[in-house]
């Protein structure tokens, strides 16, 4: 089985958009997929349950059918950060209670599972407070050693974002196993030039360039 997780250069850089589109990629290869969406805020009640828009859509997409609470079992109703909506609610974040999911998947035939981050990287877990360092979700993706596809959202402040993304995640000491290029919009000014920019600077191939609202997408590196 193969581990990877899925970050974006920021909140709205489309990292369920291409996550979904890239399960539905490996489905038709008839490979097995789990969708896994560790923490989710902003979720809404569905028969006594919160679910997240998000977790329900890798849930779907998957070819392996888990459980929602497999899916996603850290969820919050609070549509703000985690480690926020965490405290709202009298609870706290921990890699050890995402650990803990993460191991039960690992006992389910697949072929890969597909995690989704929250936000961009560097997502807190947990603010500092007494000399203590803030916790983030890309520790517990370093714990586990998980290699790592960065969603560039195509849009104005790109570059910086997702340079500064890409720079971060191998000074974390992961590996990068490529990065998708997703247009978020049909006239974006010199979306080539940009595309031609990231292709220059980022070392790892560009897995696969979404188009705007695509149904669809061509991986051109293998990921299984």
């Amino acid at each position: 089985m193969k581990h990877v997780f899925v970050t974006g250069t920021d909140t709205d850089a489309g990292k369920t958009f291409v996550s979904v589109l890239l399960l539905k990629a490996l489905n038709k290869q008839n490979y097995l997929t789990i969708g896994f969406k560790p923490i989710a805020a902003g979720c809404e009640w569905h028969d006594g349950v919160l679910k997240n828009a998000d977790a329900l859509a890798l849930q779907s997409a998957a070819s392996v059918k888990l459980p929602y609470e497999k899916v996603n079992p850290i969820s919050f109703e609070p549509p703000i950060a985690p480690h926020i909506a965490a405290q709202l609610c009298g609870q706290t974040l921990s890699l050890s209670q995402i650990s803990g999911a993460f191991d039960e998947l690992r006992e389910v035939p697949a072929d890969l599972v597909l995690v989704e981050g929250a936000g961009g990287w560097r997502l807190p877990l947990s603010a500092p407070s007494d000399g203590d360092h803030a916790l983030y979700l890309s520790d517990w993706v370093a714990q586990q050693k998980l290699p790592v596809i960065l969603v560039v959202g195509m849009k104005l402040g790109c570059l910086n974002h997702a340079l500064l993304s890409y720079e971060q995640i191998k000074r974390d000491g992961l590996e990068v196993v490529g990065w998708v290029a997703n247009q978020m919009q049909s006239d974006m000014l010199h979306y080539q030039e940009n595309l031609a920019t990231l292709k220059a600077a980022i070392s790892e191939p560009m897995l696969a360039e979404v188009k705007y609202q695509a149904t669809s997408l061509e991986l051109l590196s293998p990921l299984l």
